[in-house]
């Protein structure tokens, strides 16, 4: 039987982080969600070519979606929908990468009204949500959005770890918080962790 292993057809962990281009918490993000099968020989991962070609043609984007347009709905086959909310370009850039790098979908807008509209149009499984913000801030922000979904996962952005904004964000029941300035291991501990991606 273990000749079936040897066969050119499987791949090991590390020729699938070449094949596949994506790194190693996502492959092991989809063996646990069930997106990828693999066979376990010893400690090591074995993964067959046809799978993987089979994955990557669900991968493949289909044209962009305009805005505006629907998306998939939370929870479908694609990957976790992420909605980012923050007044300052530079944040909204950094999270909308290391997020995009990591196979989450991430959509990003300036204001806490701007994402209240992207909530009731589209459904997402995750909200990244600076609490100052202009207009609707952070808070009013998380309540409307509870109220659209309450199953969404939160996680708040403060730049002050005892803001009592932060505190009554922690009592509407949010899943994390991110402490300007924070790192991108911080941030894709956080996302992984808020959505299950994590033991």
């Amino acid at each position: 039987m273990t000749h079936a292993i040897m066969d050119e057809t499987f791949l090991t962990t590390e020729e699938v982080l070449e094949y596949l281009q994506v790194n190693l918490r996502t492959v092991y993000r989809l063996i646990k969600a069930g997106k990828l099968p693999a066979v376990r020989v010893g400690r090591q991962w074995r993964f067959r070519k046809a799978d993987l070609d089979a994955w990557l043609d669900t991968q493949r984007p289909r044209g962009t979606r305009p805005a505006g347009e629907p998306a998939a709905a939370a929870g479908s086959a694609g990957p976790p929908r992420v909605l980012v909310a923050d007044d300052e370009a530079s944040i909204r850039e950094l999270l909308g990468k290391t997020l995009a790098l990591a196979e989450y979908h991430v959509d990003a807008v300036a204001d806490g009204r701007s994402a209240i509209e992207r909530l009731r149009a589209d459904p997402y499984d995750l909200l990244i949500a600076d609490l100052r913000m202009p207009g609707v801030d952070g808070l009013q922000l998380i309540r409307e959005a509870r109220r659209l979904s309450p199953v969404l996962k939160v996680i708040i952005i403060t730049g002050y770890s005892s803001e009592s904004a932060a505190i009554e964000a922690v009592n509407l029941g949010v899943n994390g918080y991110l402490t300007k300035p924070f790192r991108v291991a911080q941030v894709l501990s956080a996302v992984a962790k808020t959505l299950g991606d994590e033991s």
